[in-house]
């Protein structure tokens, strides 16, 4: 892949396909596809193969999918199957027959079974149960590992498959129904250290801004519903409620580093040197519960904590086995505070923007 190459980012409005875009313009590419979903429908066969056949990309990054938390994992679960299947088999089997010189798919380590070893391996690989919140979305992703792999064996293709931890960054998806963890609690203790502040038109702004299936209405709310709204989702001025125990470890991965390393497996390594797959993340954990007072630290929120135990957990835990990546050469850069920091500083900054355009 040199700077002149034709490179498809697939999703490229997302969380990782703007970070993979980010990284790739700062290394100097300048031919690159990029399409939303409105002008391409990856679900669409039809589409996607016309599209492959008129552009003809040389490199494609698969990172587009429908994603999102426990909640809308459990809520959505035929759509998260369905509509991850279809962009996979699409992409995949379009990238084979025009001709695409090396694709990289994206996974997720909900691929892996729900109480396997510790730290996880790559080829912990269907050798247990999954996790029953998030089967639908992590079936999905393992046939399109699977369909990676025996595309190469069969059609000596060359596409790769990368498993990277949970991660969160600029771009994260903040709406409190299909967010993942991290982002929901910065966007929670954001409110909560508003409503303490008695900054209630900040608060209605937000919600105004980023969906809670009210949009419309939001902004004529008066102080007590606004207060009632929160409420319902665990946000007070004085407590954050949130779910689970705060017990289960997780990892997470500033999506800046993950682009970094997505860019180098890209430019320098293929199907033979990584095989079937390769993990990405940092190698460290954190419980919930850690990461919530870290959170509530760099927000600033002063006030309480506690968490609803009726709620769902999910995995207990899952950190990453990332010796192999180490030994290709690659590290993560950003720790979890200072991309925290940054997360919450873009939030901040991009909640600003969007309330002057509203304005206008």
């Amino acid at each position: 892949m040199n700077t002149s190459s034709k490179i498809y980012v697939a999703g490229h409005t997302g969380l990782v396909g703007s970070a993979i875009v980010r990284k790739l313009k700062r290394e100097g590419y300048e031919d690159l596809l990029l399409r939303t979903n409105l002008e391409v429908d990856l679900r669409d066969q039809k589409q996607t193969f016309e599209f492959f056949a008129k552009e003809k990309p040389e490199y494609v990054f698969l990172a587009a999918a429908k994603v999102g938390g426990i909640l809308a994992n459990n809520t959505y679960k035929a759509e998260f199957i369905y509509d991850n299947i279809a962009i996979a088999s699409n992409v995949i089997h379009a990238s084979y027959t025009n001709g695409v010189k090396k694709l990289l798919n994206l996974g997720s380590s909900c691929i892996y079974p729900k109480l396997a070893a510790q730290p996880l391996k790559e080829d912990y690989l269907l050798t247990g149960p999954l996790e029953s919140t998030n089967e639908p979305y992590a079936i999905a992703k393992i046939a399109a590992i699977k369909l990676c792999r025996y595309y190469n064996e069969q059609y000596g293709t060359n596409f790769i498959s990368v498993m990277p931890t949970n991660l969160y960054g600029p771009g994260d998806n903040f709406n409190f129904e299909t967010s993942h963890v991290l982002p929901a609690l910065v966007r929670k203790f954001h409110l909560a250290r508003l409503l303490g502040a008695g900054d209630i038109d900040s608060v209605r702004n937000d919600l105004a801004a980023r969906p809670m299936g009210q949009e419309t209405a939001i902004r004529q709310y008066d102080d007590r519903e606004i207060r009632t709204v929160l409420e319902r989702v665990g946000i007070t001025e004085k407590r954050v409620v949130l779910w689970g125990t705060g017990k289960p470890m997780r990892e997470f991965l500033y999506v800046d580093d993950l682009a970094d390393a997505l860019v180098f497996l890209m430019q320098r390594l293929d199907y033979e040197a990584i095989g079937e797959l390769i993990n990405i993340g940092w190698g460290e954990d954190i419980s919930i519960k850690d990461l919530a007072e870290l959170i509530r630290s760099v927000v600033g929120f002063e006030g309480e904590i506690s968490f609803d135990s009726s709620k769902p957990d999910g995995t207990p835990r899952k950190l990453m086995d990332v010796s192999r990546l180490k030994q290709l050469g690659w590290s993560p850069k950003t720790s979890l505070r200072k991309g925290v920091e940054m997360t919450c500083e873009w939030y901040s900054g991009k909640k600003k923007k969007e309330e002057v355009r509203s304005e206008k």
